[in-house]
């Protein structure tokens, strides 16, 4: 019995990464996917690999951070599929690494437009076709760094903490009509976006494998399959005793 059976699915920043995997590992176990992303030919070369597997997907440009381009795609996969059951809220920039005195007005805004209002836009315009199917599951992709500091990347730290807590919030408020809102907390994952982030620091990747090897006592960085299982844990009905929680996927990181 596939886990996910019959139910919809909206994954932003699904080209790659986290965002991938979610989108393959839920479209394996029965979901129907709408992959978005702003990477169009990422996203079409993705979902044409799904495809031919015989799996359920559609790609949509978006945005993130436009509300009207959020309100669009969603109504469109609800006309689609005529249900809509997960939000899977992952999309997300690293930003700029500068101490909090150095950082510019409009690159703490950039930052906030994707990681915090594309999460609020995501939720919001969800609500009320979960309230048609009944209820779903909304996924909000935070970090560690919403949980722990790190004395790097300000924007980014606090976006996630934002994150953490519009997760609680929003659990709250939708409990009574059976949308569930947790946050997943992963540890250093690798993906384009980390290794990215390493070349920017001025390590190859060799280096910054092994340098985040060692911050995690399970002796490695994740994998996106690691979070994306989470993610299909989160968005079955396994979990439907669980809202306003972090689940964290750190390889043992905030432990130490």
């Amino acid at each position: 019995m596939k886990r996910l059976e019959g139910k919809v699915a909206i994954v932003t920043g699904g080209a790659l990464g986290i965002g991938r995997s979610a989108c393959r590992l839920m479209a394996q176990e029965g979901a129907a996917i709408a992959v978005t992303d702003v990477l169009d030919d990422e996203g079409q070369k993705f979902v044409g690999e799904l495809n031919a597997e015989g799996l359920k997907a559609v790609f949509f440009h978006l945005d993130v951070a436009i509300e009207g381009q959020v309100k669009d795609v969603f109504a469109r996969v609800y006309e689609r599929f005529g249900r809509l059951d997960v939000v899977v809220n992952n999309a997300g920039i690293e930003g700029v690494n500068k101490p909090t005195d150095q950082i510019l007005e409009e690159e703490w805004d950039r930052l906030f437009a994707v990681n915090v209002k594309g999460v609020f836009f995501g939720t919001k315009h969800a609500i009320d076709y979960m309230r048609r199917s009944g209820g779903g599951s909304i996924i909000n992709l935070s970090s560690i760094y919403g949980i722990i500091g790190a004395a790097d990347l300000p924007p980014y730290h606090a976006s996630k903490g934002a994150v953490r807590l519009m997760t609680k919030n929003d659990a709250l408020i939708y409990a009574p009509e059976k949308i569930r809102v947790n946050s997943i907390h992963p540890g250093f994952i690798w993906t384009p976006l980390v290794q990215r982030f390493g070349r920017d620091s001025g390590m190859e990747d060799d280096e910054l494998y092994q340098t985040l090897s060692a911050k995690h006592p399970l002796g490695h960085p994740g994998e996106p399959d690691d979070i994306g299982w989470a993610v299909v844990y989160l968005a079955s009905d396994e979990s439907k005793f669980m809202t306003g929680a972090e689940l964290v996927v750190d390889g043992g990181y905030t432990a130490q």
